[in-house]
């Protein structure tokens, strides 16, 4: 779509141009679009200010930095685990703002300086702009850190790749059982030339194979998301990781719980607040949950062992985030940043904190 919209279209201008000439799309790829298209994409856009408070979310590790320590120790403790016989590659894939990489490698050069010089911290991370910003914020550890996409690895000896709100943003298709056939919900225009929900036949078979593979039996009117991405990118971190972990941190449920709603859990985010679906496309956040027990069974018939899956606040505190508060708050001499580590950490763990929504899946492949 890039390639043949005029640069001084809206993407919703290129998405009406689009349908209109060749009728309605699947969700997916509307989605597809108004995340990703290159130019005017949600995530690709340089003009937009994605992240805090100012922005349309926050995630983990910019409300803390205990975030990114905490898995710091963690993974130290993987590397340990793994008999660190070699040099050690930690790969993020969808780094956002930086604020996760910059945690942990602050983190493994302060307490763990033997596992900080033997490892290496490769960015993938899909947006020009985006890697930009994180040269700027990663600048110091220039000799630890890389730029690459995942697909461009020719392996990945002995290392973690690790994921935080990602999965909830791969592109979904839409489904609803109407007069007992399976249909999919497809975007049109409707008579003001706004976008509207069309159902037509599946488009693809693997959405039909998804259901039969998860035994989803839809009750007639339900609508559910179907997320074929993560197969597709846990096949690709299977083919690149010979040796490791593959670490996950999303917001889900396990199937049981995820497809007893009746319209499914497609949303979209902009300066915080709730906002149409199909509105202002390219100009906001858009995700659904996670089906954490396909995301487990699909590890599993890649070939990877669970070694753990709980809860994000539960993990954080088993992992040492308040071990490394502590130490954090002996050493700053700074009041305000002690009351901010401190604030920051409760946010994260305490009853209705951010961590209460997010599990961590660590899987092993060797």
């Amino acid at each position: 779509m890039s390639k043949t919209a005029d640069a001084s279209q809206t993407l919703a201008e290129s998405l009406a141009n689009r349908i209109q000439r060749y009728g309605p799309i699947t969700f997916h790829d509307w989605m597809q679009a108004a995340l990703y298209d290159e130019h005017l994409g949600y995530y690709c856009r340089t003009d937009l200010k994605r992240w805090g408070r100012e922005g349309d979310y926050r995630t983990s590790p910019e409300t803390s930095a205990l975030f990114g320590a905490t898995f710091g120790r963690y993974f130290v403790e993987l590397f340990n685990n793994a008999g660190a016989a070699e040099p050690f590659t930690i790969v993020e894939a969808g780094a956002g703002a930086g604020h996760f990489a910059a945690a942990l490698l602050e983190t493994l050069e302060r307490r763990y300086k033997g596992i900080f010089e033997r490892t290496t911290c490769i960015i993938d991370e899909i947006s020009p702009n985006t890697r930009a910003q994180l040269l700027d914020r990663l600048a110091r550890f220039e000799r630890q850190v890389q730029f690459k996409r995942l697909s461009e690895l020719s392996s990945i000896k002995q290392g973690i790749v690790f994921a935080n709100e990602l999965m909830d943003a791969f592109p979904v298709h839409r489904v609803t059982l109407h007069n007992g056939k399976l249909m999919e919900l497809y975007v049109g225009l409707d008579d003001d030339h706004s976008f509207g929900w069309r159902e037509g036949t599946v488009s693809s078979a693997r959405v039909s194979a998804y259901l039969e593979r998860f035994k989803l039996h839809l009750r007639e009117g339900q609508v559910v998301e179907i997320n074929t991405g993560v197969e597709d990118w846990f096949s690709q971190v299977r083919k690149q990781l010979d040796r490791g972990y593959l670490v996950t941190v999303d917001y889900g449920s396990e199937a049981g719980d995820l497809y007893s709603r009746n319209q499914g859990t497609l949303r979209a985010f902009r300066q915080h607040q709730f906002v149409d679906v199909l509105g202002s496309a390219g100009e906001q956040d858009i995700t659904s949950s996670i089906n954490w027990t396909a995301a487990r069974e699909i590890g599993e018939d890649l070939g990877f062992e669970l070694v753990r899956f709980e809860r994000l606040d539960r993990f954080l505190l088993q992992s040492g985030l308040l071990e490394e508060l502590e130490l954090r708050v002996e050493e700053s001499e700074d009041e305000s940043e002690k009351l901010r580590l401190r604030t920051s950490a409760r946010e994260m763990i305490l009853p209705g904190g951010m961590a209460e929504n997010f599990h961590v899946m660590v899987q092993r492949t060797q």
